[in-house]
């Protein structure tokens, strides 16, 4: 750390011991960030870290339907946002309305949706789910049973094809997966390291998990990363700045370096430390929608 990282450090650890607070940070966020954090780890991981925690408040390090989650399952605890405009793309191209209309046209069907939704999508959904349990969750589900996936396509697809069962996509996706990981980039990667292990992250398109040797979460690829060495990711580059971090002696790369979120990069050890001080961007979620949403999630966590 430089000198100015450390006086940051200090004075959020001062703080966080003052006001009965911790720091949860998700693993796309950036290293000094993550330096500030009580708990670091994907969105299953943060959801189950923040149903937990006994402190007062949470300084949620992510994105705002992150922050929403973490309400939810602690709605005595005040969550804060340190940048109220971090969000999700993915998130956007789903609205409540729209869900609703999409299940009017498949009666009957099942919802489930990736977490990586608002808050106001979860509350009109069944089950919720994320990329490290989603397969999981589905097999549970009666094999006769058709589902509804929201938002994301390639979760979705990806999940079809695990399972073999009668899946019904929405057409949303992550920006960063989908359109900055390329053919072309696992072409290179073949080619530059023809003996190292490709992981990919099922938010990437079926052209790439399908040409992949793994296919995981965060949380999957940092445990494998863990055990193994020659490893490319096919994910948020941030995993990669940590997991370089955390194992200096491995061989560790990204498929492409054009994989970075702008909103998981929003967040700054200045926004997290006057977070702490002013204790503003508070999560507040409408009551009726906070009890509707909490039951798909606390549906997902059963599993």
């Amino acid at each position: 750390m430089d000198i100015t990282e450390q006086v940051t450090y200090n004075t959020v650890q001062k703080l966080k011991k003052e006001k009965n607070a911790i720091v949860l940070a998700h693993n796309y966020q950036i290293l000094p960030v993550q330096h500030l954090a009580d708990f670091i780890g994907d969105s299953l991981q943060l959801a189950q870290e923040a149903a937990k925690a006994k402190a007062e408040i949470i300084v949620f390090c992510g994105v705002r339907f992150m922050a929403e989650t973490a309400k939810l399952l602690n709605p005595e605890a005040r969550i804060l946002l340190p940048v109220m405009e971090a969000g999700c793309p993915m998130a956007d191209m789903l609205t409540a309305e729209q869900l609703i209309d999409f299940k009017e046209k498949h009666p009957g069907a099942t919802v489930m949706c990736y977490v990586n939704s608002s808050v106001e999508v979860k509350a009109v959904s069944d089950i919720c789910c994320t990329s490290s349990n989603a397969v999981k969750i589905i097999e549970s589900l009666p094999p006769d049973e058709k589902i509804l996936f929201v938002p994301d396509q390639n979760l979705g697809q990806y999940a079809a094809m695990k399972t073999g069962r009668n899946i019904i996509v929405w057409d949303g996706y992550c920006m960063v997966h989908h359109h900055k990981i390329t053919l072309k980039d696992v072409d290179g990667m073949r080619m530059e390291h023809p003996d190292y292990t490709l992981m990919v992250h099922p938010e990437c398109p079926p052209a790439i998990f399908n040409r992949a040797d793994k296919v995981g979460s965060t949380k999957q690829m940092a445990d494998f990363v863990r055990d193994n060495d020659k490893v490319v990711l096919g994910t948020e580059v941030g995993l990669i700045d940590q997991l370089s971090e955390m194992y200096p002696e491995k061989n560790i790369f990204p498929l492409s370096i054009r994989a970075t979120c702008l909103n998981m990069k929003k967040t700054s050890p200045r926004d997290v430390l006057l977070s702490l001080i002013e204790e503003k961007h508070e999560i507040v979620i409408d009551p009726k929608i906070a009890d509707a949403a909490l039951k798909s999630v606390q549906r997902m966590l059963e599993y």
